[in-house]
């Protein structure tokens, strides 16, 4: 087995992690990442209330007794979200770690390390990753530009990223974005992550809870299947090539375009319902990353798991012929 600082702090088998998806982190994915020996993250904001969230903290508990942690996204909303009531539930519900990302997690840091939460904090630049460690955050998940969802307007991949970070960061750096294989996770580990967060290789598996459709759309896809998104209101993402993103680029691209005309198209709440529960690819933004090139078959999660991992034991057991 692989250990690395990650598994030794936080009591998990393998040093790869599943990170906070939406509308993809509940038990039905979290609970089997858990039992294969890696670790998942229920997404807090996937439920609608903060007693939701205890109740699918619960319901994980009853499928696994491995660690598990909360994914609690801070971002900007038009109605606004009771954030403090949201990191209590994680509290009381003895939960361990918790994944922060969107906006700064300090207002969130004296409760969650009174109570012994761990944070792990996503960053898209080495700059914002030192103003977490300087906030008290416990480790950094540090993301790529390949990755899924929102990578910062930067663009820099992880190739660059991951070391630069983990060059001026005193805490664990775990690479997220572009990670699908063990060739990934070796890589990962030779740059100096202590670990990796995968996303988009945890929906197709037979456990995610999305329509097959999706997870068939993301096994034909490649490298190639994604475009990027909102670039021109700096709140760039990537999100899957389909005719509702290209239109969305296209729209954006019209001088004098505001978010309000696209915003119908780029709804959250469309994407979930039409692509990710009812299998209409077309009809609505979705979001996955450019590992979708990797990604050529649907398994269980405990095969996923047990793959990358043997991949990167037999590369790692291989590198040392290489020096002479």
């Amino acid at each position: 087995m692989i250990s690395t600082t990650f598994t030794e702090q936080f009591g998990v088998d393998h040093p790869i992690l599943c990170g906070g998806m939406t509308g993809l982190g509940t038990a039905d994915l979290i609970a089997p990442v858990a039992n294969a020996g890696a670790l998942g993250f229920l997404t807090a904001l996937t439920q609608p209330t903060p007693e939701a969230l205890s109740k699918e903290i619960a319901r994980t508990r009853d499928l696994t007794d491995k660690p598990f942690g909360v994914n609690l996204t801070i971002l900007p909303t038009i109605d606004p979200v009771p954030y403090d009531e949201y990191r209590a539930a994680i509290i009381e519900a003895g939960i361990t770690v918790v994944e922060t990302a969107g906006s700064s997690p300090e207002p969130h840091l004296p409760d969650f390390h009174g109570a012994g939460v761990k944070v792990i904090h996503k960053a898209t630049s080495v700059r914002h990753a030192l103003s977490a460690e300087r906030k008290g955050v416990d480790a950094i998940s540090i993301d790529g530009f390949e990755c899924a969802g929102h990578p910062g307007e930067d663009d820099v991949p992880g190739l660059i990223l991951i070391p630069a970070a983990v060059r001026q960061l005193s805490i664990p750096v775990i690479a997220s974005g572009g990670i699908a294989s063990g060739q990934g996770l070796a890589a990962a580990l030779a740059l100096g992550a202590v670990a990796v967060n995968m996303g988009t290789r945890f929906m197709a598996t037979t456990e995610a809870p999305i329509h097959d459709n999706v997870k068939q759309q993301i096994v034909a896809n490649d490298e190639r299947s994604t475009v990027l998104v909102f670039r021109q209101f700096h709140n760039t993402a990537r999100v899957v090539r389909n005719t509702i993103s290209e239109r969305i680029v296209e729209i954006s691209q019209r001088d004098g375009a505001t978010f309000d005309d696209i915003a119908e198209l780029a709804s959250g709440m469309r994407g979930r319902k039409n692509v990710l529960a009812e299998g209409a690819m077309e009809d609505g933004m979705w979001w996955a990353g450019q590992t979708q090139g990797l990604i050529h078959d649907i398994g269980t999660v405990q095969q996923v798991i047990d793959q990358v991992i043997a991949d990167a034991e037999e590369i790692i057991g291989r590198l040392p012929t290489l020096v002479r």
